[in-house]
């Protein structure tokens, strides 16, 4: 079997997409076929089954585990619970993990992992024995490790499973001093890292404050500078959604319309999005609550309606060349991967549009996933060395500035100013610089070269361009 042609009885279109928004940037390259299809294609695909134990009897399970590309150590990406999952999609998300992890500078190479179940279906025994059994699966073929390729949490998956897989691989692996670098996306009692639960939603929304706050691309589009006023419609209220809208809602966005599977409310006025999200926890619904104008039984028809910003973090291929005709926004930002359809995203664009793509816009979870890997190979959290020191040298400064000037600062600008960093302030700071500057990269290279035509491309022009590099000075042995 041809690794990078799943069988005939799959999906193929998503992994066909990458390869095509690939092909298509890298005409604006100058690199040798032979490495361009050596960065296109997947290295490894590793397809397995494995019995579980489920009532009286048994059920086997199907898995999956690609490492897209090996131009850096070790490769990244998270695990994917969904009966919806199969080898196309978890090549194609593999895939863009390299082009992400490239774009915002982070040295991994891509990755993914699948089950093919639906979570809902089994008890937390079930879950932990399937979980630990996939993580046994990977070690016996040399797939996991800190050293060779690190897992995160995906749809479908969070902390408990990370601490299960950090668990199993542990045990697995006695007295490997790096172990818990097997894994991200662990919960803080178990060495994982502050600000990582939010972090994808955290870098969404820095993703679209940075791209309003330029002003020649706003007036292209019609709109004003920044984000305060902004109209924004949320697909989605899991992890990456939920965080999205409440960040871009701290940083004075209106967020006037949320869209989740049961269906989607609007309000011109604005949503509270803690108030609906607390709603949807009660009754299961984000339907019914009380402060919408507006509600719809089909999950799509939210996205119709209008804004200025539309951020779909749910799931792939959710804006096609059937619905983008009816999109309003201005702008798409790109939460969830593959969400918009290429024919949809050349429409879009053709229409006036621009589209924050997935590949740089939910960076943040990776970004942070690489701080939390560094900590865990360092064995010491951000900021516990230093913290003190930056105290007390801050203390000695505002003790001079104070005899110096002869005015005395009150005890809460004393405090403010002299408080050394947080792990969770360094690792916001960290996340920010890193989307700020990556998307500048971005914007430079769609600016510098017409025949770029959108961010997707500028970005994977970008992505190509660093992973030939690493190719070139690995060199080709033997």
């Amino acid at each position: 079997m041809n690794i990078n042609n799943p069988t005939a009885d799959q999906d193929t279109h998503f992994f066909g997409d990458v390869c095509k928004n690939f092909d298509h940037a890298a005409q604006f390259t100058k690199h040798d076929a032979g490495l361009l299809d050596q960065i296109k294609s997947c290295n490894s695909v590793y397809r397995f089954r494995f019995p579980i134990r489920k009532g009286n009897g048994f059920e086997v399970i199907d898995a999956w585990r690609v490492e897209h590309s090996h131009h850096q150590s070790p490769t990244k990406g998270g695990i994917r619970y969904s009966e919806m999952v199969n080898e196309d999609e978890v090549m194609a998300l593999a895939a863009l993990m390299t082009y992400k992890c490239a774009i915002v500078n982070v040295p991994f190479g891509g990755a993914k992992g699948g089950i093919k179940i639906n979570p809902k279906n089994y008890t937390v025994g079930e879950l932990e024995n399937i979980t630990r059994r996939y993580t046994v699966e990977l070690i016996k073929k040399n797939f996991i490790g800190p050293s060779i390729d690190v897992p995160a949490p995906d749809y479908g998956s969070g902390e408990r499973e990370m601490s299960w897989i950090a668990d199993t691989y542990a045990t697995m692996n006695p007295g490997q001093l790096d172990a818990l670098g097997a894994v991200t996306g662990k919960p803080i009692s178990l060495h994982g890292i502050a600000g990582r639960r939010e972090a994808t939603g955290r870098g969404v929304a820095i993703a679209i404050r940075e791209c309003v706050s330029v002003a020649e691309d706003m007036q292209k589009l019609g709109l004003t500078t920044g984000l305060s006023g902004k109209k924004v419609i949320v697909q989605g209220l899991g992890n990456v959604g939920y965080y999205s809208a409440k960040f871009l809602s701290e940083f004075g966005a209106l967020i006037v319309g949320l869209c989740e599977f049961e269906g989607a409310i609007y309000n011109e006025d604005g949503l509270d999005v803690e108030a609906v999200f607390q709603h949807r926890k009660a009754t299961g619904s984000i339907l019914g609550y009380a402060g919408a104008k507006k509600e719809f039984k089909n999950t799509m028809d939210g996205l119709e309606q209008p804004c200025d910003i539309l951020v779909p973090a749910a799931l792939e291929n959710q804006i096609t060349i059937q619905n983008i005709g009816s999109i309003k926004a201005k702008i798409i930002a790109e939460g969830a991967n593959g969400p918009t359809s290429p024919e949809a995203e050349a429409a879009f664009y053709k229409a006036g549009g621009m589209i924050i793509p997935d590949m740089y816009a939910n960076a943040g979870g990776v970004t942070v996933s690489y701080f939390e890997w560094l900590k865990n190979l360092s064995h010491v959290a951000f900021g516990r060395i230093n913290r003190r020191f930056e105290e007390n040298s801050n203390l000695n400064l505002v003790n001079m500035v104070e005899g110096i000037t002869g005015v005395a600062l009150t005890p809460l600008q004393r405090s403010t100013i002299i408080k050394g960093a947080s792990e969770l302030e360094l690792v916001n700071s960290g996340l920010e610089d890193t989307m700020i500057r990556s998307y500048h990269e971005i914007r430079e290279i769609y600016k510098n070269n017409p025949k770029v035509e959108t961010l997707r491309n500028a970005a994977m022009v970008g992505a190509i361009n660093k992973i030939a590099v690493s190719y070139q000075n690995l060199g080709v042995w033997p």
